[in-house]
């Protein structure tokens, strides 16, 4: 093409390097705009898959229900973790997953297995009540605890239900007690000059503030409760155990033995993990987790929201 041709418009000729390099423009920018389009398909799908992802994980799963077609399942339920009412060990959720394991028609036993320091009173109570409830309403269906690395507390308060125990010969087991955390603070608020203001209607309404003295009657008081609680916890293991323990003063002590020690005072009746016990005992060797699982929306919810007043609880709450 002549450059030096004259244009239609009357204007000077456009050289020929002007429009190669108006031409590489155009074709770059449409380069660019193609480009732009695939990439915004791309995050589009990327945000609907992630989108279908989190509802599906925020849905709470049971285990399925016989994935292996066979005739007879072991039933799982994991207490993993302290047994709080915000907790994955809570009684809701394991309660959840225990009366899903009864009512599935091809299980032939449930094991329940712990690995848990403990928690609280009230959430492993209605936990081991459930069992019992269960096991009356389907006499039938034999349950099995079998702990893991630590069944403390709260932890053997659930396993006394079951019908038989197993650990490994390193297990932490026992600690069959009830304790209750607080700190003092009077000596320091003295140092740094802060006075206590603390209003309150009844008498007693402030005891256990951090802030403030011990006061014997108070302290007498909470032993009582204590006391009270660590009995029932007593009467719970005797209701499950009393032919198998052997009972001392040191084995409601709180102290703790390992798996091998437990099987000789009685804490145990023999050592063994879930997949033995599925295997050898029940007789059913596939094994089909039944344990409620937390949504991602619910697990957000729960690092964010309830775990610090948790923490605060804990501070005034008696624990196993």
């Amino acid at each position: 093409m002549n450059e030096n041709a004259p244009r239609a418009d009357g204007l000077p000729p456009t050289p020929e390097w002007e429009r190669k390099l108006l031409d590489q423009f155009a074709f770059a920018a449409l380069r660019e705009q193609r480009l732009a389009r695939r990439w915004g398909i791309f995050f589009k799908f990327l945000a609907f898959a992630y989108v279908l992802a989190f509802i599906a994980l925020s849905i709470p799963q049971l285990g399925t229900v016989n994935p292996f077609g066979a005739d007879k399942i072991t039933a799982l339920i994991d207490v993993q973790g302290v047994i709080a009412q915000d907790s994955d060990a809570s009684a809701d959720m394991i309660i959840t997953g225990l009366r899903a394991a009864f009512e599935n028609k091809s299980t032939a036993g449930v094991i329940i297995r712990i690995n848990s320091p403990g928690g609280s009173p009230v959430q492993a109570g209605y936990i081991n009540d459930e069992i019992y409830r269960l096991k009356e309403n389907h006499p039938e269906t034999k349950v099995y605890a079998v702990i893991q690395d630590i069944c403390a507390s709260g932890g053997y308060y659930v396993a006394a239900a079951a019908d038989e125990i197993y650990a490994d010969k390193a297990s932490i087991v026992g600690s069959i007690g009830v304790r209750m955390d607080s700190f003092g603070f009077v000596e320091a608020i003295e140092k740094i000059g802060v006075e206590r203001r603390l209003l309150t209607a009844g008498e007693h309404k402030g005891f256990l503030d951090p802030f403030l003295p011990l006061d014997k009657a108070e302290v007498m008081h909470v032993s009582g409760l204590l006391g009270e609680i660590h009995q029932q916890f007593i009467n719970t293991v005797l209701k499950g155990r009393r032919n198998k323990i052997h009972q001392s003063p040191e084995l409601f002590s709180g102290l703790v033995w390992t798996g091998e020690n437990a099987l000789k005072n009685g804490l145990v009746d023999a050592l063994g993990s879930a997949g033995y016990v599925a295997r050898e005992i029940i007789k059913a060797e596939d094994i089909v987790d039944f344990t409620p699982k937390r949504g991602v929306f619910d697990q957000v919810a729960k690092r964010f929201g309830t775990e610090f007043s948790s923490a605060l609880k804990t501070l005034v709450t008696p624990s196993w």
